[in-house]
């Protein structure tokens, strides 16, 4: 597609912010990212290293590495990390994937052994847990939600994520599946230096973690999106506008096998008015067809909040 020069300059002069506003956001972006390692290096240290819960990745195949040697966990989650951000440098962007990356993994590296210095005589005098079970949920919900705030604002945090993304880049291989094969693949490994009851709650820390990063990067869905195939279109998008107030989309389609015409109304709805948006298109159109996805988010229009720019 050809784009005018009026359009060219016009989303240029809308997305080029003034230096000092991007000066400030940048900072704001490094500055949760290293809450966010704070976090994650928190968690890690407090209940990951010490009940040896090697949840995958880099920082899993530290504390295997640390069972062996005298370097602390966050010295070589650090050793660990240089060729792999050699070779993210080389084949994944360059000077932008290191700048999105070296901030977030040296301040995990340099606050896990300040942690890891500081913590034990913390722990004596006020101690948290012994409890293995409880260190891997809380190493997890840390972990996760650290993750989730170097995620959000644009960070990394290297380890296995650099592999995984070169093999899906070349071959197309999924990166969930990557991402499985080397983190259980260290669970593993933590199970036979350990033990399997370690190498079992590691997992759990591993799906905790996953879930509040995604939490954290996402927040909860709170937003259902119903597509609505109907021969009543006016009426049906009546009552959607008046009962459940909201604004609905429509246009002509012909079904494929029949080959008559239809139409689809687009409805969008918070999760707690499912409910009604079926009763009313079961009251209007009983035989509508109807399919309800699940959406993350949704702004503008009649009553969702509005887009801002620091969304």
């Amino acid at each position: 597609m050809k784009f005018t020069r009026r359009t060219r300059e016009r989303v240029h002069r809308k997305l080029t912010l003034p230096p000092r506003t991007r000066v400030r956001r940048i900072l704001v972006q490094q500055w949760l990212i290293l809450i966010g390692s704070a976090l994650a290096a928190l968690g890690y240290s407090l209940f990951q290293v010490p009940f040896n819960l090697a949840a995958g990745g880099v920082s899993g195949l530290a504390i295997i590495i640390n069972k062996y040697t005298a370097l602390p966990p966050g010295t070589l989650y650090l050793v660990l990390n240089i060729p792999l951000l050699v070779l993210g440098f080389y084949k994944l962007g360059r000077w932008r994937f290191l700048f999105s990356t070296i901030l977030a993994v040296v301040a995990f590296s340099f606050l896990t052994d300040i942690f890891g210095h500081v913590l034990p005589e913390v722990l004596r005098r006020f101690p948290v847990t012994d409890d293995a079970l409880l260190s891997a949920i809380y190493a997890g919900i840390l972990y996760g939600v650290g993750m989730g705030l170097v995620f959000r604002n644009g960070g990394t945090v290297g380890g296995t994520s650099i592999p995984a993304r070169l093999v899906h880049n070349a071959t197309g291989f999924p990166m969930s599946q990557a991402y499985l094969y080397t983190d259980l693949s260290v669970i593993i490994a933590a199970g036979v230096v350990f033990t399997w009851e370690s190498a079992l709650l590691a997992f759990l820390t591993l799906v905790l973690s996953g879930i509040i990063s995604d939490f954290t990067l996402e927040g909860t869905s709170q937003v259902r999106t119903a597509m609505i195939i109907t021969d009543q279109p006016e009426p049906l998008t009546y009552a959607l506008m008046t009962e459940l107030r909201r604004g609905v989309s429509f246009w002509d389609i012909t079904g494929g096998y029949t080959q008559q015409s239809h139409t689809m109304i687009y409805c969008t709805v918070l999760r707690s008015r499912v409910y009604d948006l079926k009763y009313i298109v079961a009251k209007i159109d009983p035989k509508a067809f109807m399919v309800i996805g699940v959406a993350q988010q949704a702004f503008g229009g009649l009553n969702f909040r509005k887009l801002k720019t620091e969304e």
